[in-house]
């Protein structure tokens, strides 16, 4: 039988060992390996949360440039959106760990009353467990045998450890019952069979009758144990809005069939999931729409890249364009860069590139710029950044091109805007959380 889930905001002894677990980053010296990070905790031997407790400036105690800043305010209102929208639409909810790979903001979207964490690879599960995350939702496929021997003895050794991933072909499921067969495997492994979003999309059986062929295949294991059907929405080809609810419309859809078919006869839940970050509002109405199956149903969403949202793709994305009513989140990322050349008019150069700022999906906005020290000049005061562009972006600098009449000087701070929060995220080790005031309030460890 399926285990029980845990009602949305009831801590469990998972929850607990993960919470206590994440407490430990603290003791993390805030040494040479964080960039941006003042010079002289190093020199101190502070730790992580020695530094976040004295409450330091982030512009005046002595961070350095580069420096990524995470809003604490509009951080804490965005974990607090999603957690009230998937509330509000019945859904449980299970945040896209691959996203932030930080154990702290795991244990704040537990605590928001998250189901569980998602995650995509072997190693990111890893380092949730290491962190003691109690539910894992693996939204991939798994036929690493090393990875699930690893996987078995993890299962085996914690009876309250749940963990579910994909299946999509007969050949994988028999991968999975090989390798866990020879690993001794006590525990079935949870699967959904991912239903794939079309001709030319990613991973994902094709057809409803390749669907019934895998659930057929894991019936006749011993070690593994069908709970329900995923997907993800988002890879629909061409995706718009009718294309997407077509689509899971078909999953739902699935569900019903495998049902009738007693593929989940002796289950406490079955498990119908998909979502991400631009079609939860379509996930929900569809997933409002399912009809009463063999027992509960644990409608699972999965949206990760809300906790810090941005300044690009997601902002035009995010349903809540669409449903104002329903709430919105708030870009809460700003990198700080310095201004450490002139040469030209028009041309300025900033000392953070590739190697700090995300750039796969848009170049940085420039948002504000904070003035220098020199005299006269409004030290600490902001003003908007109208008349910067960013143009290009080396491995260690960005190209910024200066309309004319725009003031700039050398050693100015200027705050940039990003898109897409997962390759924000991964370019940063350790991330200050900043409040309105420009405090430095924590410090969030990434493990990427």
């Amino acid at each position: 039988m399926a285990a029980p889930t845990p009602s949305p905001g009831t801590a469990s002894t998972g929850d607990v060992a993960h919470a206590t677990a994440v407490a430990r980053i603290a003791d993390e010296p805030a040494d040479h390996r964080f960039k941006g990070l003042p010079p002289d905790a190093a020199a101190a031997g502070t730790t992580l949360g020695e530094l976040a407790a004295e409450r330091r400036s982030l512009f005046t105690g002595g961070f350095t440039t580069p420096v990524l800043a995470l809003s604490a305010e509009r951080l804490e209102h965005n974990l607090a959106a999603l957690a009230d929208y998937s509330a509000r639409h019945g859904l449980a909810f299970a945040p896209h760990g691959k996203t932030t790979m930080a154990p702290q903001l795991f244990n704040r979207q537990l605590e928001h009353g998250a189901w569980g964490i998602t995650l995509a690879v072997p190693h990111q599960a890893r380092v949730a467990r290491a962190f003691g995350v109690p539910r894992i939702f693996l939204a991939n496929e798994l036929v690493d045998a090393a990875a699930l021997r690893w996987l078995a003895a993890e299962l085996d050794a914690d009876p309250d450890f749940r963990f579910i991933c994909y299946v999509d072909s007969p050949q994988g499921v028999a991968l999975m019952d090989e390798a866990l067969r020879a690993a001794g495997a006590r525990r079935p492994v949870e699967v959904v069979v991912e239903l794939g979003a079309g001709d030319g999309a990613r991973t994902g059986a094709r057809t409803e009758a390749e669907c019934a062929a895998i659930a057929d295949a894991v019936a006749a294991t011993g070690t593994l144990r069908l709970v329900g059907v995923a997907g993800y929405e988002g890879e629909v080809p061409g995706a718009e809005l009718e294309a997407v609810r077509g689509w899971l419309r078909r999953l739902t859809g699935l569900a019903v069939s495998l049902d009738a078919a007693g593929h989940f006869a002796d289950l406490d839940e079955i498990v119908v999931s998909a979502g991400g970050s631009a079609w939860f509002d379509a996930v929900a109405e569809a997933f409002a729409e399912l009809p009463a199956l063999s027992a509960p149903t644990l409608k699972l969403l999965r949206s990760g890249a809300y906790v810090s949202h941005d300044d690009g793709h997601y902002r035009r994305l995010t349903p809540f364009n669409r449903h104002p009513d329903e709430g919105g989140l708030q870009a809460a990322f700003t990198l700080w860069t310095q201004v450490v050349s002139r040469p030209e008019p028009g041309q300025a150069f900033l000392n953070g590139g590739k190697r700090d700022a995300a750039f796969d999906l848009e170049l940085p906005e420039p948002h504000v710029v904070r003035g220098t020290a020199r005299p006269g000049s409004g030290e600490g005061t902001m003003r908007d950044a109208t008349g910067l562009t960013v143009t290009g972006l080396s491995d260690q600098h960005a190209w910024l091109r200066v309309a004319d009449g725009t003031e700039l000087e050398i050693g100015e701070w200027v705050g940039l805007g990003m898109s897409h929060p997962c390759t924000i995220f991964d370019k940063w080790q350790v991330i200050p959380v900043v409040d309105a005031e420009g405090t430095v309030t924590d410090l969030i460890r990434t493990f990427f």
